[in-house]
């Protein structure tokens, strides 16, 4: 059964989506919002609770990867071209799960929801002020990769150390990170057309400011 977008874009209106690059603040942002606002919170990796007991890997092979690699070092040491197609096909095999989870929600309360979803779809289910990308440049997003404080990025570089040649899989492992935030997909990002806002640095703390200019764009203040 296909939906009309149109349809699809009526029953999103309470939906403000946030989606961009690593290491810009998405999370974070999204989580402050929802605090401040009262919204109902997805975070990053939220879609795990429609995925789980519906998606195979027969159907979702990207989603369910992890139930069908070998082990983490098989992860870890997957090439660069591997590791963005497997990106690509989680985010075009993810779209309907997040969909029709975030209808299902948001019918009578707005939400905030660290996306995926592609620009291209994006712009067919939901309008200019329901969308803002937050880019850093490709540096920051690999160079601090793994500074913040996630104990998913954690485990990765205790298997990264666990490696057979840890200085070799760090370096592979950082070049599957730069190719999934390289130039291609910043400028595509950046010339989106949507509200965009960029993180130039770590040191100074911005983000009560990148919050008040997000709430302002979502129509919230």
């Amino acid at each position: 059964m296909n939906i009309n977008d149109k349809i699809i874009k009526h029953c999103l209106k309470n939906v403000m989506f946030i989606n961009g690059t690593a290491y810009a603040g998405k999370s974070t942002m999204v989580a402050m919002l929802a605090e401040k606002y009262g919204l109902i919170h997805c975070g990053e990796n939220y879609h795990g609770i429609i995925t789980s007991g519906i998606a195979t890997p027969a159907e979702y092979p990207n989603l369910c990867y992890f139930e069908t690699m070998k082990d983490w070092q098989e992860f870890i040491n997957r090439t660069p071209d591997e590791y963005t197609r497997w990106i690509d096909g989680g985010i075009d095999e993810i779209a309907e799960f997040e969909i029709a989870y975030l209808i299902s929600i948001s019918h009578s309360q707005k939400v905030i929801v660290d996306t995926n979803i592609s620009i291209d779809l994006l712009r067919k289910i939901a309008d200019y002020n329901q969308v803002a990308i937050m880019l850093s440049p490709q540096s920051m997003s690999v160079d601090y990769f793994f500074e913040r404080d996630d104990e998913d990025k954690k485990f990765i570089k205790e298997q990264i150390m666990k490696a057979e040649n840890p200085e070799k899989t760090m370096e592979n492992f950082r070049e599957c990170i730069a190719r999934i935030n390289s130039k291609e997909n910043y400028d595509k990002f950046a010339n989106s057309g949507f509200f965009t806002i960029i993180r130039k640095d770590v040191v100074t703390d911005t983000k009560l400011e990148t919050m008040n200019l997000l709430a302002k764009h979502f129509g919230l203040e």
